[in-house]
């Protein structure tokens, strides 16, 4: 078994990475595991514990999806919490415009529909994890910086691929090792 998620690379611009560092400053005393920079990315599918006869199958369908999906230009732009401003579980920042994505994810999803892996139940949110909250001591300080910091933005990015990666957790937290590369189709004269 392999725990398996499809996701495009991400390599924010300094300035972006900055306003990062000082947001986890901000909340240094909190209980907050946040994404390290050479981890950040967007998921596409999260496939979970997989068992290695599917790897074939899903490399496929993702090449499918690849073979059809043009490169697409993004921002990273203004800072979210999943769950409620009393229980807040994740610290993100949204894509835009997100409707190429959107697209992408759908397809993805669709193609491995006939593999056994369903769509997800949620709509799709097409977000960047920062951080996951483990524990707020102080919830109001914790509302004030991620309204400091709401409108976060980065320069102009390009998805020109995806990567199928496997996810192995240790002590020190995760480690992605890209399987297989995906690229998207790039449009002449751009």
């Amino acid at each position: 078994m392999k725990r398996l998620f499809a996701a495009i690379k991400i390599n924010p611009d300094m300035e972006f990475l900055n306003q990062i560092h000082s947001l986890e400053k901000s909340l240094q005393y909190e209980r907050i595991k946040w994404v390290e920079g050479h981890n950040i990315h967007i998921t596409l599918k999260f496939f979970g514990e997989t068992e290695e006869k599917k790897i074939p199958g899903i490399t496929v369908a993702l090449r499918n999806v690849a073979s059809v999906s043009k490169a697409f230009p993004f921002f990273l732009k203004n800072l979210g919490i999943f769950g409620s401003s009393y229980d807040p579980r994740v610290v993100w920042v949204g894509i835009e415009p997100y409707q190429e994505l959107v697209s992408l994810m759908k397809r993805i999803h669709k193609e491995l529909n006939p593999l056994g892996f369903e769509s997800d139940r949620q709509n799709l949110v097409p977000h960047l994890t920062l951080g996951r909250i483990k524990n707020l001591q102080d919830k109001p300080l914790f509302q004030r910086n991620i309204e400091r910091f709401k409108s976060i933005y980065s320069a102009e990015m390009r998805a020109e691929s995806f990567i199928l990666f496997e996810s192995i957790l240790t002590k020190d937290g995760p480690i992605y090792l890209a399987l297989e590369t995906f690229p998207l189709l790039i449009e002449k004269g751009i």
